[in-house]
């Protein structure tokens, strides 16, 4: 009988495939976690598929002497094989890319002249635009922030960033690197607009969808979704301004 290695113990295809039953929910929500972001042209199933594709390289790659549970690295490689697969069909136009690129400047450039997080109408006025347009632009970029600064937040602390330096969980240099990330990622989300926080929290937290979130803070899905992709832009201007490379600092830092 052919055994799968589980970091250097033995599984047998049968406990092999009842992992992945056990954990096959888990990517149907993390794909609809992330579906719920992306317009209509992306297929759910396709989503699902890359997801399951994930977690069976979670399974097989996994090491239980680690001090990470399995579940914690499924999510992990179950989420990067979906946002692989994404970038892979490269399905945002690059029109809608530089729009993306233009709001996280503006916030940024915003933030730097007022010495502290801009409003909407902040925001809109560095892009010299209505508040209007300006948020019928965040419904056009809405999905590009996915991978690019997906962080699980709260009110103290902020836990894993989960695409911005690969977890290989060996060098030392990417520990301390990824601590250091996340200190940013905790002084910026302490800044935000507290509504922001609260839908931030809500979403990675608690597991909450923007409906389930809209009913708590007494506002429409689509305005949750404006205010939880603004606040991923600035959490991702901040990052910028002060971690530029993926590898580097920024300067005169």
């Amino acid at each position: 009988m052919t055994a799968y290695q589980l970091e250097k113990v033995a599984i047998t295809p049968e406990e092999r495939e009842k992992l992945i039953l056990e954990h096959a929910p888990q990517v149907q929500l993390i794909a609809r976690r992330i579906y719920e972001n992306l317009p209509g042209s992306v297929s759910l199933d396709d989503l699902v598929s890359s997801g399951m594709i994930g977690l069976i390289t979670a399974i097989d790659d996994y090491d239980p002497s680690q001090p990470v549970k399995l579940k914690t690295y499924a999510e992990y490689k179950i989420r990067g094989a979906i946002l692989d697969s994404l970038r892979s069909m490269d399905w945002a136009s690059r029109h809608r890319r530089r729009k993306h690129k233009e709001i996280e400047s503006a916030i940024s450039s915003a933030e730097k002249k007022l010495k502290r997080p801009p409003s909407e109408e902040e925001i809109a006025a560095e892009l010299d635009m209505s508040v209007e347009d300006y948020r019928a632009r965040l419904v056009d970029v809405q999905g590009l922030t996915l991978g690019s600064l997906e962080v699980t937040v709260g009110q103290d602390s902020g836990q894993s960033l989960l695409s911005i330096i690969p977890d290989t969980g060996e060098l030392q240099s990417v520990k301390l690197e990824r601590r250091e990330l996340q200190k940013l990622i905790v002084n910026a989300f302490k800044k935000l607009p507290d509504q922001e926080k609260t839908i931030l929290a809500l979403y990675y937290n608690e597991g909450m969808n923007l409906r389930q979130i809209g009913e708590v803070v007494k506002l429409g899905v689509s305005r949750v979704s404006e205010l939880k992709t603004t606040s991923i832009l600035r959490l991702r201007a901040h990052v910028a301004d002060q971690w530029p490379t993926p590898r580097g600092r920024a300067s005169g830092r």
